[in-house]
């Protein structure tokens, strides 16, 4: 199966107000109910399964029985870091042939195309990564603040996601991770690569518009592209 992931456990609350970001309204919906949908209707989704809060699984619920998403199977419990929303995830799914496409739920315009180039490269990679090539110099410093490195740009790109896998691989990954005692993921493309460095992870050409929404200009700019559609 092709299975996307919506990773919905975070409390940030940085634009305010007691919810998490993920419940803002935007365009006349949620965030998530945005993000949901554009899953819901790429004909190449067979399921969807959203990871959240303890605290918030009746809200999810409701939400989904409200909407008639047929496609969402699956409402799970994360935990206190993002990993563990991704832990969940693979303890819900147990074939190790299914593909499952990790994507933040605050990042509402994910494009077809996007979903779709995803499903595409894994049929020949077992893992993929979306990014778009950087638009500022980074730069790296010691621990005295000072620039010790400045990477070539035209080889840097910004993350996005989704972020998907071929089950076996990612659940590998992951155990070898926990028997780490200095794990500290930052997201699931980086479990692989430190764990699995053999696996190649094909990266998919992201969009500009594939924000993730974290600030009051970035509610603005979703309310601007959603509210075309």
């Amino acid at each position: 199966m092709n299975v996307a992931i919506i990773l919905a456990g975070g409390s940030g609350t940085r634009l305010g107000g007691e919810r998490p970001k993920q419940f803002l309204t935007v365009a006349g919906k949620m965030v998530i109910e945005h993000t949901i949908e554009a899953f819901h209707r790429n004909s190449r989704i067979d399921e969807i399964a959203i990871v959240t809060r303890v605290d918030y699984v009746d809200d999810m619920r409701e939400m989904i029985a409200r909407n008639a998403y047929e496609k969402v199977k699956h409402v799970l419990c994360g935990g206190k870091e993002r990993y563990h929303s991704s832990l969940a995830a693979l303890a819900a799914y147990h074939d190790d042939d299914d593909r499952l496409l990790f994507h933040d739920c605050v990042r509402p315009l994910v494009s077809q195309r996007i979903i779709d180039d995803c499903l595409d490269a894994l049929d020949s990679y077992d893992a993929v990564d979306v990014a778009v090539p950087s638009t500022d110099t980074i730069i790296e410093v010691d621990e005295q603040g000072n620039i010790c490195r400045i990477p070539q740009r035209s080889r840097l790109r910004n993350v996005q996601t989704p972020q998907g896998f071929r089950r076996s691989v990612i659940r590998r990954a992951f155990d070898l991770a926990l028997q780490d005692p200095e794990f500290m993921p930052t997201d699931d493309c980086s479990v692989v690569f430190r764990y699995l460095p053999d696996t190649r992870i094909r990266v998919v050409e992201g969009d500009t518009s594939n924000i993730k929404i974290t600030y009051k200009e970035d509610l603005e700019f979703a309310e601007r592209m959603l509210g075309g559609k």
